[in-house]
């Protein structure tokens, strides 16, 4: 039976490696789904397309590798080689983790002028899309595209621009985004902080050894 402190480093590093997954699946899910744009998925999945994603698949490689090497150190606790190692991955994935979620964030402090951009380089076929996700005609000075949405001038002066609501959507969306981000670095956090309670108790552990070996052979 593991000692508490073993069993709760081991929870923690599920739950890190779980995250690696799930950042995994996020990107191959949304990767995927923007070969096939519809109005529901268009707007989350442009957005994510203009995040780090690739940097995300990275850092899930660090947090996997990270992983691996918990296991030998779990295996023979003896040795706190692996744990170190480990402690150092886990402070790298932080970092980098950390420099994802700060660039999705300040990306957030100019979103209409961000989605602006966007906008801009989008197809018709996206922008028709858009204007039909939220039942709006064009993106500020930015004209309108021609749709079923927006047929003509007079029909697009009447609906609302698509300004407010497509980036009240992208603060929305990428707040949950940087947010979830933000609480992999706190669990990272946590993990490392676990990680060095092991090597600190495998420490005592190997000190008292030395010290009983030591008085075992001085009463022989």
């Amino acid at each position: 039976m593991l000692p508490k402190y073993l069993l709760s480093f081991l929870v923690v590093d599920a739950l890190f490696a779980a995250t690696g997954a799930l950042l995994v699946t996020v990107v191959f899910i949304s990767k995927s789904a923007m070969d096939v744009p519809t109005t529901k998925n268009v707007a989350p999945n442009l957005l994510l397309s203009h995040t780090p994603l690739n940097g995300a698949l990275a850092d899930a490689g660090l947090i996997f590798l990270a992983f691996l090497t918990s296991i030998p150190g779990l295996i023979v606790t003896a040795k706190r080689s692996w744990f170190k190692v480990h402690a150092w991955m886990v402070l790298v994935c932080i970092l980098v983790t950390l420099v994802i979620g700060l660039e999705i964030w300040f990306s957030t402090l100019k979103t209409r002028s961000n989605l602006a951009v966007m906008w801009q380089k989008e197809s018709p076929q996206m922008q028709h899309l858009l204007q039909e996700r939220f039942q709006c005609c064009g993106y500020m000075e930015i004209p309108f595209h021609l749709d079923s949405m927006c047929p003509n001038q007079p029909d697009a002066l009447a609906k609302p621009n698509c300004v407010g609501a497509f980036s009240s959507f992208a603060n929305d969306f990428l707040d949950l985004v940087f947010t979830a981000i933000f609480g992999m670095v706190a669990l990272d956090a946590i993990l490392l902080l676990c990680g060095l309670v092991v090597l600190k108790k495998l420490a005592e552990e190997q000190r008292y050894r030395h010290i009983d070996e030591k008085t075992r052979y001085g009463r022989i």
